[in-house]
């Protein structure tokens, strides 16, 4: 399945890929013929492939946080976060490699009360600072075990960011809520009363990993 928030990329990509196709079977050179339909061919596949939206089967669990980005922890710290966040707290940051899902999913039941886009800077997804200067996406849940911030974090190749979500919104964790596309990294902030259940480099599936587990 591909993802409505790429359905224009796949449409726009696919035309072009035709209008390609057409023009190198006009050509008289065989080898540029054969060289721009294979680049064509090629490129349309990484397209529909970016674009794919498999189906996810989330915890049965409310109190959990799962991760909303398919990708690799990049790392995880406890930092001092006055955003939505309060106070000491873990951050893991998961980092999605062009190849990754880029569907992002909800991260755990409750309100939306914080939505924020902040312009920035296009640093590397897995620059020290990239949370804090590059353009994002901020968005904090009210969940009946506490606040949860998460960010999508724009990167050096990354510049779109997608993503469905309004103050007062009532979301459920697994949902699709948006994507970044092609690569970076999404964060997720929690406070430190709740138990961390990765570790760096583990592999994360968006609407299925557990990244943290409340068990006060």
């Amino acid at each position: 399945m591909i993802t409505q928030y790429g359905s224009v990329n796949v449409i726009v990509v696919v035309l072009i890929s035709l209008a390609l196709f057409i023009l190198s079977y006009f050509l008289e050179n065989n080898i540029l013929k054969i060289g721009i339909a294979l680049v064509t061919f090629l490129f349309l596949l990484f397209t529909l492939y970016f674009f794919r939206d498999p189906e996810r089967t989330s915890p049965k669990l409310d109190n959990v946080v799962i991760s909303p980005a398919d990708g690799k922890v990049l790392l995880i710290k406890k930092v001092l976060s006055n955003k939505y966040v309060d106070g000491e707290a873990w951050q893991v940051s998961v980092f999605m490699s062009p190849l990754n899902v880029h569907v992002n999913r909800i991260p755990i039941d409750g309100k939306v009360e914080l939505v924020n886009y902040v312009k920035g800077e296009y640093l590397v997804a897995f620059h020290d600072k990239a949370d804090e200067r590059n353009e994002r996406s901020e968005i904090g849940i009210l969940s009946k075990f506490g606040k949860v911030f998460f960010t999508q974090v724009a990167g050096f190749v990354a510049r779109r960011i997608v993503y469905e979500l309004s103050e007062g919104d009532s979301v459920q964790m697994g949902k699709r809520f948006g994507m970044i596309k092609f690569g970076s990294r999404v964060d997720i902030v929690v406070s430190t009363d709740w138990d961390l259940k990765v570790k760096e480099n583990d592999i994360v599936r968006s609407g299925e990993s557990i990244i943290f587990e409340y068990n006060k």
